[in-house]
Formats: C-alpha cells, structure tokens, sequence
C-alpha cells in the first residue's frame, strides 16, 4: 500500500513501502515551512507527562542512530502545572519559531476550576485546526478486527472545546457549542482534499443534527407541539460540509453522513465501511479513542494537528499510555502513569507520530527507514532482548500482549533500520 499525503502538497506520487502504512505522509499543507539551519531542521519536542521521558527517549535514539538531520529544543512542559507556567510558554514561543513540533500526552485533570488546558490552549493559539487520527491493522498485531484503515478528520478550534461556560444559577451551568460555516467549510475541504490526494474514496460526515436544533418557543396552535426552526449547531455542519462537496464532484468522492451514536455503533462492530470520516471536535476525540482499541489501543495510533502554519505531531489517542491496568478516574488524557518509569511503555505510538513529522520535512527517505523498522520489529519478532531469553512475543509490550521492554522495542527498531 502506498503512502499518503496532506492537503496542500505538491509532491508527486508517495513511495510505496512494503510492509504498507499506518502513518498518512505529512508533506506540506502549511504555508510557512520550516527552514534548515546547519543542514538541519530544529524541532519543538515536549515529551509529555507520564510515560513521555521513556517514549521520548526512544524516539531521539533512534533518530541519532539513523542520522537524521534534526536537533530538538525540549521543554519538560507538564499539564499538572497552571496556564501561566514559564516552560509552556517557553514552549510555544518555540513552536512559533520552529513551525513544528512533536509531543506526547499531556494530563488534563478533571473538574479543577481555573485549569486551562495546555493541549486546548495550543492548538486555539496557533490555530491548528485539523487534527487527523489514522486508524490501521499493523501486521504482525492480532486485532478485533482485519482490514482496518480509516481516517478521522476533526475540527480543532471549536465546538464544545471552545471554553465559554458560565453558571447562569447556583447549580445551572450552561456550555456553549459554537459551530461556523468558515471554519466549518475550512475543516471540510482540509477533509475532501486528504480524500483526494490520499486515493481515498469516501467522505463520511458525522454528526448530531436529528438532535441539535433550535426551539422556537412558539406553540404549533394546530398540533399542539412546539415547533423547530432549522437543524442550527450540527446541522450548519451537516449542510456546509454538503455544500463544499458540490465543489469536488468532479473527483468522484462518494460522500453520506451518518449520526455519530449510530456510527459509533458502526465502527465497532463493521469499521471497514469506513475510509475518511470527518467531524465536529467532541465526536472526533471520542471516536479516535473508539478505533484505537479496535487496532491494538493507545500505543499504536500516530496523529497529528496541523494548520497554515504549524503541525504538531503526536499520539491520536487520549486513552492510556501503554499500560492494561489504567482506568479512567486520574484525568480526561491518560498518560500511563501506571506504568511510569517501569521501562514498559509502547513508543510505537510516538515513533509513527515522528515519522509523520519527517515527511512534513520532506524527510522521506528516513521516514521509511524508521516506519519499515518498526514494522519489522512487530510483524517479525526481531528484538534484542537485554533482560530475558527470546520468546515468540519478546517484540510485544505489555498492552500488545507481551512483556517486552521500552529499551526492547527501541533496540529492535535500531537493529532493523
């Protein structure tokens, strides 16, 4: 299978690797892209909380032992600290300098007052408004299901992510859903575009319009009933994203929608149907935590947000962080803090995430290096092992089944390259 590319590029046919593809190639889709200094590009690296120092860690040794031309300014950011903190903002004035970066999960706790997102607050600022998860079958990997390859396109910058929230009486607090046609047309043709430039064949729109509408507060004299004006919120999605498709029915896309309940429902149990999906924020963090336990879980899934200007390359999914014992009462982004510092946590996640921001560099030829390694390191077992004799399994972490380690795994990528 062959590899695939962002909306905006102008490179030419993708390089087919052979063991197939999990990561989407980023190549472009900013208007402002990163320069080399040195012979080298230089690349905001915020590791993350949780199990971030070990995944980073092996992500910057198998970037050494390939050579590859990029040197890191890391920002030990953590979300357990406050909105003001120094080192974030340290960090994002790097971004603004860099252009690109790479990052693991950052925590977000759960009902602390005042606690601005750190994850929120990037990607609002630096308007990176598409964020893409990539859910694929690795081989070498037994999964829920086979023949697994979608894509989730979510819009970053609004819906229930937007933060404006009030308590209008003790005990009401109201939220506000805010939904454009701007950026609702802007998220829809990033979607189309990824479609066509990625040989994909179908569009689907995911939403809630049969629910959010407005009431007009009239009483239907007739019927006895109120009536409802409009499908307003999901249903300006719905329309807009129809409407933009007008504009690409040259390219034969076939495009439907599908309410997001029943499409959840639809991708656990036949995901196949899917090829790209595109979606308001909330239903999109749901759902790419959805696919990723349909492939293997957290430890696999490379993503991205990206805009004009800025990408920032991390794990999709805000479900746990390679371990099988994390429940869900810490925080709303598990950073496996279970297993923090245990030497068992799945880079693969953030080593795809990386290999995506090489073919942002245009960085090709190490991106499939590092991609074709790591496959091999799944789909054949070949790991060095430092802690234990070789087994069927000694390639797998623990979330995949086995009990391999992160230095394991590392070594095996390096040995394969």
């Amino acid at each position: 299978m062959s590899s695939t590319s962002l909306p905006g590029t102008t490179e030419s046919d993708p390089v087919a690797l052979p063991l197939g593809e999990l990561h989407e190639m980023v190549s472009g889709g900013v208007h402002s892209t990163p320069k080399k200094y040195g012979g080298k590009y230089t690349v905001t690296l915020i590791p993350g909380d949780g199990i971030g120092q070990e995944t980073s860690s092996a992500v910057k040794t198998i970037f050494k032992a390939a050579t590859v031309p990029v040197e890191w300014e890391q920002f030990d950011v953590s979300g357990y600290t406050t909105a003001d903190d120094n080192t974030f903002k340290q960090s994002l004035e790097s971004l603004r300098r860099n252009k690109v970066g790479l990052k693991g999960i950052l925590y977000t706790p759960v009902s602390k007052l005042g606690h601005t997102s750190f994850n929120v607050i990037m990607r609002k600022d630096l308007d990176m408004y598409a964020s893409i998860s990539l859910v694929k079958n690795i081989p070498g990997h037994t999964a829920r299901h086979n023949g697994v390859d979608f894509a989730i396109i979510r819009e970053n910058t609004e819906g229930e992510y937007s933060g404006l929230e009030h308590q209008s009486y003790p005990g009401v607090v109201e939220s506000l859903k805010i939904v454009t046609r701007a950026k609702t047309e802007r998220i829809a043709r990033f979607a189309f575009d990824f479609a066509i430039k990625n040989n994909r064949k179908k569009v689907t729109i995911i939403h809630k319009a049969n629910i959010m509408c407005v009431w007009t507060g009239v009483p239907d004299i007739l019927t006895l009933s109120h009536r409802y004006h409009r499908k307003l919120g999901d249903g300006l999605f719905l329309r807009t994203c129809r409407a933009i498709h007008e504009e690409y029915k040259h390219s034969g896309l076939e495009v439907n929608d599908m309410i997001v309940d029943n499409a959840s429902m639809q991708m656990v149990s036949r995901p196949q149907q899917f090829d790209v999906l595109v979606m308001p924020n909330l239903y999109g963090t749901i759902m790419s935590n959805v696919g990723a336990a349909l492939v293997g879980g957290p430890g696999i899934i490379p993503g991205c947000n990206i805009g004009r200007e800025f990408a920032m390359f991390e794990p999709v999914s805000r479900c746990g962080g390679g371990g099988v014992g994390e429940a869900g009462g810490e925080g709303c982004r598990h950073v496996g803090k279970d297993i923090q510092g245990q030497n068992m946590a799945n880079p693969t996640a953030l080593i795809l995430s990386s290999v995506m921001m090489l073919r942002h560099l245009n960085l090709d030829d190490y991106a499939n290096r590092i991609s074709n390694a790591v496959y091999k390191t799944v789909q054949l077992g070949r790991v060095i092992s430092l802690t234990s004799s070789p087994s069927p399994f000694q390639h797998r972490t623990r979330d995949l089944g086995g009990n391999s380690t992160t230095t394991d795994f590392t070594l095996g990528v390096i040995a394969n390259l």
